[in-house]
């Protein structure tokens, strides 16, 4: 829109998406992989992790295709698998208070330790919370 139209304001400027704010693609894949690392190495993520299986390959790149997608970016989970369905998908796996906790926590030690920005990694933090919540299917520890 030019200022003609816009009765002389300027055009607002174009929000950027949280995908664009954290970095990009090779950001949301360091996020990812750093996630997935911590979940391996620290001991407070025993649970979360033994719900995951031995092999956690496929688990890293299903979110990171997800989160990319889900951030604003391209939505590279979509145009493989379809919608997400997330709780669906997440049925088979026992997910109770413990697991919630140390998704969201590990989650977040993973945004402080990539760099995620302050301001965003709160906002992100606060949507995980959400979502990991509505995906437990157990309600005893």
């Amino acid at each position: 829109m030019n200022s003609e139209t816009s009765g002389g304001d300027a055009a607002a400027p174009r929000a950027i998406t949280p995908y664009e704010w954290i970095g990009g693609e090779d950001r949301v894949h360091a996020l990812v992989e750093r996630f997935y690392d911590l979940m391996d190495l620290e001991p407070a993520y025993a649970a979360l992790r033994a719900a995951h299986g031995s092999d956690l390959a496929s688990a890293r790149q299903k979110l990171f295709w997800f989160l990319c997608g889900w951030l604003g970016g391209p939505d590279h989970y979509q145009s493989r698998f379809g919608h997400p369905r997330l709780r669906m998908r997440h049925m088979p796996f026992s997910i109770g208070i413990p697991e919630r906790d140390q998704w969201v926590a590990c989650m977040d030690q993973a945004m402080g330790e990539t760099g995620v920005p302050a301001d965003l990694r709160a906002r992100l933090a606060e949507s995980f919370m959400g979502t990991a919540d509505w995906m437990r299917n157990r309600n005893t520890p």
